[in-house]
């Protein structure tokens, strides 16, 4: 989208759009993201306050349906996310829904995965005299050892988010995530229970939850017995380079007899149906498909069995940690709080459930072609 071009009633709009989905908008934010002065953002929100569609606040504004009384927000949460789409938007929600029995008033920051942008947005935070911070960093380019320096600094309680960090450092900082390697178990157990002895994995490389899925997929390979299945990278912004990676994907899985696989996203698992359809491949029936990330999956060709993170829960399970802690300011520090989430496996079509594999079929699925194959 042209974000520079945005009429008054463009910009209105998208202001009306990110106070529904998080609860609160930060003024500066709004201005970087649609390339506006903060004069033009701060005017723009003067003029919804006045139309009684938000509720103007120092920084930005929050909902009319999430203002609590004046007397009773008595405390202030900073929340720092990489992006405005996709996984965070939900965890967001879930805190905005905790934060009424908290008496908390959200204020959200983006950092679009910059670690310079992440920075200024904590010390706007900082500044404007927030009480904690839920942090989900960048991890990309940066030691763990070097995050946890940073955070120290941070003048405030700080939690991370949906990240799993593993050193000695970072650990004494309480944290809330969700359980993706579990959740990748979860789909091979599912698949494995169904008859398949073998479970390829096509991943989206781009994300810290990438390396937990893999890990996850093969931690069950490895304990249930499965035979080795192709696993393939796929790129990122190449929609050309998206249908050959699934191509190959879908040959490798004829090449040896793999008949069940796990796509990390659903986006991504949504086209391998669509091209495997076209290929005459029946899905589940020739090729069973697990998607990790459940935005889209139940409007997929064939609706998607997926992964299913438990983001509103996560969301609520970090605002209370970080306000409890909040509440020990001044006395005598407990233990670091490490909240792990499991997230669920939602099974519709694609997966074959109803159709369950013999033991015979299984075995001999790297012996003869399905029917669809070609």
């Amino acid at each position: 989208m042209a974000t520079r071009n945005l009429l008054p009633r463009g910009r209105q709009e998208h202001l009306l759009r990110q106070i529904e989905v998080y609860g609160s908008v930060s003024a500066a934010q709004v201005a970087e993201d649609l390339g506006v002065a903060q004069v033009t953002i701060r005017r723009d929100i003067r003029e919804l306050e006045r139309s009684g569609r938000l509720v103007r606040v120092h920084g930005g504004a929050i909902s009319i349906a999430s203002s609590p009384a004046p007397q009773s927000a008595r405390t202030r949460i900073g929340v720092v996310v990489p992006s405005s789409v996709g996984h965070f938007p939900a965890i967001v929600q879930g805190m905005d829904a905790a934060s009424r029995g908290l008496r908390t008033r959200l204020i959200l920051a983006t950092s679009q995965y910059r670690h310079d942008l992440e920075r200024r947005q904590v010390e706007r935070l900082v500044e404007l005299g927030v009480d904690g911070i839920v942090l989900a960093p960048t991890v990309r380019d940066r030691s763990e050892a070097d995050l946890a320096e940073w955070a120290r600094s941070i003048p405030v309680p700080v939690i991370f988010l949906e990240r799993r960090l593993d050193s000695t450092a970072v650990a004494s900082f309480d944290s809330a995530r969700t359980d993706h390697s579990g959740g990748a178990v979860l789909a091979v157990e599912h698949l494995a229970a169904l008859g398949h002895e073998r479970v390829g994995l096509a991943i989206f490389d781009r994300t810290p939850t990438a390396p937990l899925i893999r890990e996850g997929r093969a931690r069950a390979v490895e304990r249930l017995g499965l035979a080795a299945a192709p696993e393939i990278v796929l790129p990122k912004d190449d929609e050309d380079g998206l249908d050959q990676a699934l191509g190959r994907l879908i040959d490798e899985c004829r090449a040896t007899g793999t008949r069940a696989v796990l796509v990390h996203t659903d986006v991504h698992a949504a086209r391998l149906v669509e091209m495997a359809v076209d290929r005459g491949i029946r899905v589940p029936e020739d090729l069973a498909i697990v998607a990790y990330d459940d935005d889209t999956a139940s409007l997929a060709l064939v609706p998607l069995t997926a992964v299913t993170a438990p983001r509103r829960d996560l969301g609520h399970e970090a605002l209370r940690v970080l306000t409890e802690r909040i509440v020990e300011e001044g006395r005598p520090r407990s233990a670091p709080r490490h909240v792990t989430l499991l997230p669920a496996l939602t099974v519709r079509g694609s997966c074959g459930a109803g159709t369950r594999l013999s033991a015979r079929e299984g075995r001999g699925a790297g012996r003869r072609r399905p029917r669809g194959w070609r």
